[in-house]
């Protein structure tokens, strides 16, 4: 059984100050995030591992025969008109209680892919993932497990805020699904990090419990999945951040022995050519 949705409390700018210091340098400002553009690239949801490799001008003739909606999906041919097909969406209930769409930004041809929960109140307002106080965290986590923001692509399991900041509902999630996958099959990391039970729920099973399953390795249609704790949750507690950060050390273990490169600050490589030579290909 899914967990019953929480509220999840908020945390002042003064606390969150204090609790970043575990993954950075108290006077480190995080750093700027730039919006990156995404590239063409045809979108082709729920194919298999094998599937994958098809040709993506085949797509949407996949999906002669489904319902409107993921003829649609199919149909699109970025990343950039998946977002805009998600603005316009108002499959659940979601929708009619924030102002924007949040659907996720980073590097399209990412190497780590980051799950979320759900957009809250400052990524509503500005329509960005991960902004807030738990952003601010997230930055300085990547930051010290050598990751810079901007390559790698984050979104959340919904794409609308949840009223109140709750948990999103599992018919919410399932609902929302549809484009995360999308997201994941075309962007096609080479691990997938998720950030609380929600995010580890989606793409894990209902079963799975964040306190239990946290630093352990899944697998999404051949792609390593493994999760940590929300940045939120690590605000609201942090003796947890020592757990988190094991996860993490983890995680980057894990995506260096898969060929996987970084240019962030610590154990990074420091020319983008290098890791766009990974991606060729």
């Amino acid at each position: 059984m899914v967990d019953r949705p929480r509220r999840r409390r908020e945390t002042s700018p003064a606390a969150a100050d204090i609790q970043l210091d575990l993954f950075a340098p108290e006077t480190q400002t995080p750093p700027t995030v730039p919006v990156i553009p995404t590239s063409s690239m045809a979108v082709n949801p729920g194919t298999s591992t094998a599937g994958a490799k098809a040709s993506r001008a085949t797509a949407p003739a996949l999906f002669e025969t489904i319902d409107p909606f993921h003829q649609q999906l199919a149909r699109c041919q970025s990343l950039e008109e998946l977002a805009a097909f998600a603005r316009s969406c108002q499959r659940c209930r979601l929708r009619g209680g924030c102002r924007q769409v949040v659907f996720g930004e980073g590097d399209p041809h990412a190497q780590l892919l980051i799950i979320g929960e759900g957009p809250g109140a400052t990524e509503d307002e500005l329509g960005r993932p991960f902004v807030g106080l738990a952003g601010q965290l997230l930055d300085r986590m990547l930051a010290a497990t050598g990751f810079a923001r901007d390559e790698v692509y984050i979104t959340n399991t919904v794409k609308c805020r949840p009223p109140g900041n709750r948990v999103p509902a599992p018919d919410e999630i399932a609902t929302c699904f549809p484009y995360l996958e999308a997201q994941i099959h075309w962007i096609r990391p080479k691990v997938i990090l998720c950030l609380g039970s929600p995010a580890l729920q989606t793409m894990v099973g209902p079963t799975a419990r964040i306190t239990r399953d946290h630093g352990k390795w899944f697998n999404w249609r051949g792609i390593p999945v493994i999760a940590t704790f929300h940045p939120a949750a690590l605000l609201r507690d942090p003796g947890k951040k020592p757990l988190a950060w094991q996860d993490l050390q983890e995680m980057r273990r894990r995506f260096l022995e898969l060929g996987g490169s970084m240019r962030g600050r610590v154990g990074g490589h420091s020319g983008a050519g290098e890791r766009a030579g990974t991606n060729s290909g």
